[in-house]
């Protein structure tokens, strides 16, 4: 008998034997492989993916970690995930080296051609041990049998054996997880969710839009909303593929996308949705409307600003693998997870699959990604049955999608309609303002907002503002925004005096409406953006007012750069810039796409040009694709909101996962150089490798009630401070 897992404290004759797991693992791998048409690929990668545990060596292992091995143990070499990928390489032709792919990372990772082929000079020889080659004879015409069956989905070609691997790796490894979860931990697998259907999440939801839309007050935004949704839900009968919904800024995009979603969902058998927010710091609102509706039960958030509170063992296990019917995410978890190569990051690739995914605010991906993104958008709904909802008020335009379904007819005429704001431009674009005059400007409202670019300009525009003004940044945790922007909600709904200074981050999903915002000079959209924080319900008697201002000092070297470089050449060429024109977004993002880097060429020759050699650079691929390029800064965890038991727990106790996610809100993203400083001065200490938390709970010092992070202390360009 050979064994794939032990048990401690239990005799041999009740662990698991390698052929039920093997079959276990082909089986799950089949069934998650059915949505694209690839069940006996997965299921053979299943079969072989750990033959090399019928080692000699690796069956000493397994009696000497439970105590049935004598003293001689000689802790010999054991390793078992090669074997398998080294049989397809050789039985299966040039298929069979890109199957090895999936085999030989299932446990390190998908790794490249070269790592391969070095690693397949040791495992001839294991192949050739007398146990393993007496195994491989005995299954071996079984594996030839599936494998004579195996066809192509469709008609693949070089641009998606890579997706396609990656894919069928995700179902191997995810299966793998499982059998050996559901053997080793049968009380942790019975934990996993049984979730109710699409159907009947439907009826939920339905129920809620119809007493809200109800109850709204009779106003002509409330009427162009339901306008909105009736669209939406017509819509949703379409054909699977991908749509934009072009809405502008207080449409109400969030429920009448979801309304799409989930009639799509369930007339084409859909599994579920996945709702895709762009930062994290925007993503708390949604999850609440979400969670009001569905339920905390039937919700799991995949992002690290997840309040840990909310978190029970069945959404912590669905977060896996999102094997729930409704997951709420970023775009850096969603995409990164699409380009990565570990395993515990690609089990729930296959579970986006025959799926739809609403991309919020779909114009905020980053340009230098643009292509990798759209590729993988375009693989997903050709060939996995993914749908997909482009939501945002300023649609890119492009041709890096292919097959795009707008649903909003131009005759709505929405932006003329649901204009509530009047923007006035600067007249001369080389004008300089200083914050003096910005901040004599901002004394003249009673209730006014105004968002710059950088924190650095938040913070000193905020110090020439009168006592009480509000300041709002990513210097601040994200508990600490959470509760000013409450302060904020609650002072317009109250009609009290407030003034509040920002950078962008509440441009795209935080519902704040003030009758006058300030725009510091930048791209076209994130003007569109800053505009839709201002007469958001329509409840003034005349339009909004939002200025935008020439700054100081002008934006970082960079993507904000560009983009107001951008802007400008449509207001040089046409003097005016209406913002009730959505032609005018194509025409800008055009010149903006034209100005930035585009890295689609870099993931081209990665993963798709060496490809007829049998060469995928899957490692460094999931190296290059970086949403938010950690390099140049540092996590600092802050004392804020009494959370000092929690830290003082982490300082001197070993880090787990739950204390981590726990302290998640409570975390400042810190420029390297200026970590330097503050621990130089003594204010921060690494307490555990690449965990850096402030010395102690003195807030005037290193961490202001006001502001945040107290950045006097470091020398910061505005480069490191955007946000």
């Amino acid at each position: 008998m050979k064994y794939a897992h032990s048990l401690p404290d239990t005799p041999a004759s009740q662990w698991q034997s390698l052929e039920d797991h093997l079959k276990n693992v082909a089986e799950l791998a089949g069934t998650f492989a059915s949505d694209f048409s690839s069940s006996s690929i997965a299921e053979l990668l299943g079969l072989v993916h750990d033959i090399g545990k019928s080692r000699k060596s690796f069956e000493r292992y397994l009696l000497h970690c439970n105590g049935l091995e004598d003293n001689h143990y000689d802790f010999s070499e054991h390793s078992h995930s090669g074997v398998g990928a080294y049989w397809l390489k050789e039985n299966l032709k040039k298929s069979g080296f890109f199957f090895s792919y999936c085999v030989a990372g299932h446990h390190s990772g998908l790794t490249d051609k070269i790592s391969l082929l070095s690693r397949y000079q040791k495992e001839s020889s294991v192949s050739e041990e007398p146990d393993v080659k007496e195994w491989i004879a005995s299954h071996e015409k079984e594996w030839k049998q599936i494998a004579e069956q195996i066809t192509l989905p469709w008609q693949i070609n070089e641009k998606d054996i890579a997706f396609w691997l990656r894919m069928l790796f995700s179902c191997l490894v995810d299966a793998d997880f499982l059998d050996t979860e559901k053997f080793m931990s049968p009380e942790r697998f019975s934990g996993r969710g049984r979730y109710p259907e699409l159907s009947e999440l439907s009826e939920k939801f339905f129920q809620f839009l119809d007493k809200k839309q109800n109850g709204a007050a009779k106003t002509e935004v409330n009427r162009i909303r339901a306008e909105i949704r009736h669209v939406c839900e017509k819509s949703a009968e379409k054909n699977p593929g991908i749509f934009s919904l072009t809405v502008p800024t207080g449409g109400g995009k969030t429920l009448s996308g979801m309304a799409f979603a989930l009639l799509h969902a369930v007339k084409y058998h859909k599994k579920r949705i996945i709702y895709v927010i762009p930062y994290t710091s925007i993503i708390e609102q949604t999850s609440a409307i979400l969670r009001e509706i569905f339920g905390d039960e039937n919700i799991v958030e995949h992002h690290s600003n997840f309040d840990t509170e909310k978190e029970t063992l069945q959404s912590s296990l669905a977060s896996e693998n999102w094997d729930a019917p409704i997951i709420i995410t970023t775009s850096v978890q969603f995409f990164e997870s699409l380009y990565s190569s570990a395993p515990g990051k690609c089990r729930k690739l296959h579970n986006i699959a025959n799926s739809v995914v609403i991309l919020d605010e779909f114009q905020l991906l980053p340009v230098s990604l643009l292509t990798p993104c759209c590729d993988a958008i375009n693989q997903l709904a050709e060939h996995y049955k993914t749908s997909f909802v482009l939501s945002t008020a300023t649609q890119p335009g492009g041709s890096r999608l292919r097959n795009v379904t707008e649903i909003i007819p131009p005759e709505m005429n929405l932006f003329p309609r649901l204009k509530r704001v009047d923007v006035q431009f600067p007249e001369d674009l080389q004008y300089r303002n200083n914050w003096d005059d910005i901040s004599g400007e901002l004394c003249r409202y009673k209730q006014v907002l105004c968002i710059v670019n950088t924190r650095s300009d938040c913070r000193e525009l905020w110090q020439k503002m009168p006592k009480g003004t509000i300041h709002l940044s990513a210097l601040m945790c994200g508990t600490h925004r959470s509760e000013v922007i409450a302060e904020i909600k609650e002072k317009l709904n109250n009609n009290e005096e407030i003034r509040a200074i920002a950078t962008s981050l509440v441009e795209a999903g935080v519902d704040i409406d003030f009758p006058v915002v300030y725009r510091a000079y930048t791209g076209l959209a994130s003007v569109m953006q800053s505009a839709g924080r201002c007469n958001r319900e329509g409840r003034l008697q005349k339009l909004g007012r939002t200025v935008v201002f020439i700054p100081p000092k002008a934006s970082p070297v960079g993507e904000m750069r560009k983009a107001e470089d951008a802007l400008t050449d449509i207001l040089k060429s046409s003097k005016t810039c209406s913002l009730e024109n959505p032609a005018v977004y194509p025409d800008f993002f055009q010149s903006y796409y034209k100005k930035c880097n585009d890295t689609g060429e870099v993931f081209e020759k990665l993963l798709v040009k060496n490809v007829r050699d049998e060469s995928i650079s899957f490692a460094e691929a999931s190296e290059k694709f970086r949403m938010i390029d950690d390099k140049y800064s540092l996590p600092l965890i802050v004392y804020y909101g009494g959370n000092d038991a929690l830290i003082n727990e982490l300082k001197y106790s070993k880090p787990n996962r739950i204390l981590m996610r726990k302290l998640q809100r409570s975390t400042v993203n810190i420029p390297r150089t200026v970590m330097e400083t503050f621990i130089n001065a003594g204010m921060v200490k690494e307490y555990h490798p690449g965990i850096f938390i402030q010395s102690y709970p003195d807030e005037l010092v290193l961490y202001d009630k006001n502001f945040g992070v107290n950045i006097n202390f470091g020398q910061i360009d505005a480069e490191d401070l955007i946000c």
